[in-house]
């Protein structure tokens, strides 16, 4: 099935018609933004545009075509395989994985149970999250996370949208892999948000590696202690660590001698280190290898790479050589 077919299957009949006026390049879509009773919005290529009752990309929001009732029920029902009720665990953490890897964020009125959130109802918003595989773009820059034989620590920073989640899917997947001069080795991946291997029932639709281990939807720290216990991992991959449970994790993984490949929100080395809880990251030197993306346009632009001790081993030349 194409990704065009994957999305198309998915939206409310008018919806849909409406993107088969359309011929859209599917492999530049992101998201497809639906909010009941507002405009319905696409983002193509990191660029947001409204889409008319025509079926047409327009700039200006009059003239657009209004998200109804109907179609927020027509595409929860597609997306549910009409029974959202066997996707009821999923839509309590706020997205739904379909065939694909294709996300969908959805928000409404949060149904609690004490403290717990036990369901969301009248589902009126929904962000169509449109998976994207790019392999081979850290292909250049496995070199420097060894050093000798051994992968190192690898923490890679980066500002939000660019590119930080695509580059460790990649990562993951080719270390797991290996090649001609490098053995693969077998990863355990923490895939908290179902954003890297993309599981649907169980089977990851983003190829992360035949040596690659999934635990989806669970939460870092519990995962990362999990894999250490029951399946052997030579390296551990998790995105966006924050927490300190998640600091207190990634010490004990590396003190069970299990190598670590982590991202986090940020600017620079020094921008971590002003956060109370990952400064021990960067004091500590907890890991030998800062892979650092720059903010622009386009994501995977590396800005620079650096030892634990802040020393460059890489610097972009405007941003250019290792961008994707």
């Amino acid at each position: 099935m194409t990704k065009k077919d994957e999305i198309l299957k998915l939206l409310s009949g008018k919806i849909r018609m409406l993107f088969l006026d359309m011929h859209l390049r599917y492999e530049c879509l992101q998201e497809i933004r639906l909010r009941v009773n507002t405009p319905l919005i696409l983002v193509l290529a990191g660029k947001e545009y409204f889409v008319s009752e025509y079926g047409q990309l327009i700039n200006d929001i009059n003239n657009t075509y209004i998200v109804t009732t109907q179609d927020m029920k027509e595409t929860l029902e597609y997306i549910s395989n009409f029974s959202l009720y066997a996707y009821e665990d999923e839509i309590r953490q706020g997205f739904i994985t379909v065939h694909g890897g294709h996300r969908i964020g959805v928000a409404g009125r949060v149904i609690l149970d004490g403290e717990r959130i036990k369901s969301i109802q009248h589902i009126s918003f929904m962000n169509i999250r449109i998976s994207h595989e790019i392999k081979g773009c850290a292909n250049r820059i496995i070199p420097y996370l060894y050093n000798g034989n051994e992968i190192c620590h690898t923490l890679i920073i980066s500002p939000p949208c660019c590119g930080k989640t695509t580059m460790l899917r990649d990562v993951v997947r080719l270390l797991s892999d290996g090649d001609n001069n490098r053995a693969g080795v077998c990863v355990g991946l923490v895939d908290e948000r179902s954003e890297i291997a993309a599981c649907y029932k169980g089977i990851p639709q983003n190829d992360v590696g035949i040596r690659t281990d999934i635990l989806d939807c669970c939460p870092k720290a519990e995962g990362m202690l999990m894999l250490i216990r029951s399946m052997s991992p030579r390296l551990i991959a998790v995105d966006e660590i924050g927490k300190k449970e998640d600091i207190d994790a990634i010490a004990y993984v590396m003190n069970c001698g299990c190598k670590m490949l982590a991202t986090v929100h940020g600017s620079s080395m020094e921008d971590i280190r002003k956060k109370p809880v990952l400064k021990r990251l960067i004091e500590d030197k907890m890991f030998a290898r800062y892979i650092i993306l720059q903010s622009g346009h386009r994501p995977g632009v590396i800005d620079s790479i650096c030892n634990e001790n802040g020393q460059a081993l890489y610097i972009g030349r405007q941003a250019r050589e290792y961008s994707f």
